[in-house]
């Protein structure tokens, strides 16, 4: 039986009319765009599934006692339930989750894109942080991105070609942590997502209107317009779709492990499709065949009696939600309304001064010095949090100073993310807890479709130009370099003890959508489902953005008041979070389709 999830802008509008009562709680429902009418629609699903999306329909989060998996589509999530239901580690759930990914929302994640994970360790109690990010060809040099004049190429034009195809780690990533945590059998992990790909999967209302939106770049190239464009016209929510090169795409890998992906036929054919016509890339068979994933040291700032542990460079991400945090503690924000103009008012310029550093000193710490413990310095961040000791907001920021020799060698680079990306939180029957955010970087990537998969476009994250006011830029392009990325994918712990794991896609504004959820839990009281329906309020680049829709449309006049220059819009986030205490709960975005799950 075919259930639908309706979601109107009525029934938008009567949940928003319920926030005060509701314990703070509130969601923009609509997927992708305000006031727009979508229907759900996953044939097949459990009715544990079909619980789990009128739970979050209704606001409220998912409880469970033994495992619970959250993520971005419910066939995904059904796949690592059916493996934790088995016995198997968060590790071996996710590589059944991602695989799953990256057929059903292939516009998001995939084997063609990255990853970054953070684990912690139920037995030994470690968090380790795991780097599967794209690199760039070893061809490459500082002027990838320049045309013959030495000016940046167009960014449009640079994302839909080969030129921004970096080698792929998601499945390099996925086979390391199943070595180092996973317990059942790899080729079993594989089998729900060879099951659909070969049988098919209805298409969902999200695919199908991503599809659409992007319909004129992804007929660019012929096997991606076959795929998503068949007879010349988009994928429509409710068709049936097929993929027999995913298929057996997934069952090499699962056969040989991902050494049929990185060398042979598979890689073959992956560095063939980058020779585009146009600005081709560079991408050869030895990029993939000696990419490895890098086990980095983890970013843990300790916030009201919690750490928050995360992924350092080339993320972004953990640095400065530290920064945000290491401010605004200096601020009684647990009494304060989060509907408030003062609170957004500490909160956006905490995210600005934030980003002022990150786009200064934030790259990859293989290639280029990052003064991560100077960025994250108490003292440093309590001399920064008195420039929001005011009542209006901060007419101009400029990164600081952090104690590092090297500071003022870099030049400024504020280049922004673009949001396609999504986020798995799980935790295992033994307690092992995993969160990790994974990507293609820009909608559909690169729009480049070989093997049954699309090919990331993350080499656009690094900057276009090699300097700024004279000085290089920290994130400029480098040969096997990792372009910087704001994925932010955390887990916090109490007492050593793992209490949330938690992340989004959004590109730059993971930062801000992530912080804003933990703040939400930790300083407001809200179980997780309420801090991921929150509206969202965000400001990176100092235009702050307002969720179209929510009450957060109330403090446009307020915030202009106060200095700052406004855009309300739809901020389509996807957090999903776990909460860990005497139970656990789910929370899933309602502005996406996924759910949690658990038993």
């Amino acid at each position: 039986m075919i259930q639908s999830y309706r979601f109107t802008s009525t029934a938008l509008g009567a949940f928003l009319a319920a926030w005060p009562v509701m314990a703070q709680q509130t969601s923009d429902v609509v997927v992708p765009e305000p006031q727009t009418e979508v229907t759900q629609d996953f044939p097949g699903i459990s009715d544990a599934a079909r619980a789990a999306l009128d739970a979050k329909a209704a606001g409220e989060s998912v409880e469970a006692e033994s495992w619970m998996v959250a993520a971005a589509n419910p066939l995904a999530v059904e796949a690592g339930a059916r493996v934790l239901r088995e016995g198997g580690t968060a590790a071996d759930a996710m590589v059944a989750v991602q695989a799953v990914l990256g057929l059903v929302e292939p516009q998001s994640s995939g084997l063609g894109g990255g990853a970054f994970l953070v684990w912690h360790d139920a037995a030994t109690g470690e968090i380790t942080t795991l780097d599967g990010r794209e690199t760039a060809p070893l061809a490459a040099d500082p002027r990838y991105f320049l045309d013959a004049e030495g000016e940046p190429l167009d960014f449009q034009t640079a994302v839909v070609s080969g030129r921004s195809v970096g080698t792929p780690g998601t499945p390099r990533l996925m086979e390391e942590a199943h070595r180092r945590w996973g317990q059942a059998n790899w080729r079993s992990l594989f089998d729900d997502a060879i099951g659909l790909a070969e049988d098919g999967f209805t298409v969902s209302a999200r695919l199908a209107d991503s599809v659409a939106g992007a319909a004129e770049t992804l007929a660019v190239f012929p096997a991606t317009a076959d795929y998503f464009l068949p007879g010349g016209a988009p994928l429509a929510a409710g068709d049936r779709l097929v993929n027999p090169d995913y298929a057996d795409t997934l069952r090499q890998i699962a056969a040989r492990g991902v050494a049929a992906f990185y060398t042979g036929e598979i890689a073959a054919d992956i560095v063939a499709a980058t020779r585009t016509d146009e600005h081709p890339g560079l991408l050869s068979l030895t990029d993939l065949a000696r990419y490895e994933v890098i086990e980095r040291p983890a970013i843990c700032y300790e916030y009201r009696a919690h750490d928050v542990c995360g992924m350092g460079p080339p993320s972004s991400g953990a640095v400065a939600i530290a920064q945000i945090l290491g401010k605004l503690e200096h601020f009684d924000l647990p009494s304060m309304d989060p509907q408030a103009p003062e609170t957004r008012r500490l909160m956006g310029d905490a995210t600005r001064l934030a980003f002022a550093d990150r786009g200064r000193y934030l790259a990859d710490s293989d290639f280029v010095p990052v003064p991560v413990k100077g960025l994250t310095d108490r003292d440093y961040l309590a001399a920064r949090a008195e420039l929001l000791r005011g009542d209006d907001a901060l007419p101009e920021v400029a990164p600081g100073e952090p104690a590092w020799d090297h500071a003022a060698l870099w030049g400024d680079d504020l280049r922004e993310e673009r949001p396609a990306t999504s986020h798995i939180s799980i935790v295992d029957a033994a307690g092992n807890v995993l969160s990790m955010t994974t990507t293609i970087e820009s909608g559909f990537g690169a729009r480049i479709f070989t093997r049954g998969l699309l090919l990331n476009n993350e080499l656009t994250d690094f900057s276009f130009r090699t300097h700024a006011g004279g000085w290089p830029i920290a994130n400029r392009v480098e040969p096997g370099k990792r372009p910087r990325s704001s994925m932010s994918p955390t887990i916090v712990l109490r007492d050593g003890e793992p209490v949330l794991s938690i992340g989004s896609p959004g590109g730059a504004t993971i930062i801000g959508f992530t912080a804003q959820a933990i703040i939400a839990h930790l300083d407001w009281g809200m179980d997780v489902q309420e801090a991921v329906s929150m509206p969202h309020l965000v400001n990176s680049f100092g235009t702050y953005q307002i969720e179209a829709g929510t009450w957060a449309e109330d403090l446009v006049d307020p915030l202009s008041e106060m200095g700052f220059q406004t855009n309300v819009t739809a901020l389509t986030s996807g957090l999903h979070a776990i909460s860990i205490g005497e139970s656990l709960r789910g929370g899933a975005d309602p502005r996406r389709e996924g759910i949690a799950l658990g038993e």
